[in-house]
């Protein structure tokens, strides 16, 4: 009963997150773990509970304990399974997950558009947290700027880049020449 209630108070705090995406696909893309976590756990426990009760059943009915050590097994399959998908969709958000594909689109083509941009040279994205998007680029730009107008121009980009992507809270603009161009390496 009590792992009934608590799959319930996880599904209702899901729903609206997942905004109509289907659950493994909330599960994989989420980007805070708490609820995926709970939701899988409290998932395995309710189907553990069934498998349970069923190879119990079938023990006592045909007197036959083979069903009960059958269903300690499929248990075992069942947390193993549940084990593997929580370390597989978990451990990028542990060691840094990289925006989504949408989102890094989205920060390029303002990068890109932005006036005075010369080129995107370079580009890292990482969660820090479930709302925190880290944004690390080199960007060319015009070498003859004074430092006034390139930190107004970098100020620009950040307005641009957050009213694309509004969690991308931390952004770190490094300004170079484009040395691609005049046939140098850039740094």
């Amino acid at each position: 009963m009590l792992e009934c209630g608590s799959l319930r108070t996880a599904v209702n705090a899901a729903n609206p997150l997942r905004n109509g995406a289907s659950w493994w696909s909330y599960i994989r893309n989420s980007k805070a773990p708490e609820l995926p976590v709970v939701l899988l756990e409290d998932m395995g426990a309710m189907l553990g509970l069934v498998i349970a009760l069923v190879a119990i059943s079938l023990a006592l009915v045909t007197h036959d304990a083979r069903w009960d050590g059958g269903g300690t097994v499929a248990i075992g399959v069942l947390l193993g399974i549940i084990a593997a998908v929580l370390a597989t969709e978990m451990r990028s958000l542990l060691i840094g997950e990289a925006a989504s594909d949408e989102d890094g689109v989205a920060i390029i083509d303002a990068i890109q558009t932005a006036p005075n941009v010369g080129r995107l040279i370079h580009i890292k994205t990482q969660h820090l947290g479930p709302e925190e998007l880290l944004v690390a680029a080199k960007v060319a730009f015009p070498p003859d700027l004074t430092v006034r107008e390139l930190a107004a121009d970098i100020d620009e980009l950040e307005i641009r880049i957050r009213d694309r992507v509004p969690y991308a809270r931390v952004i770190y603009i490094e300004p170079d020449i484009d040395r691609d161009r005049d046939g140098t390496s850039g740094s």
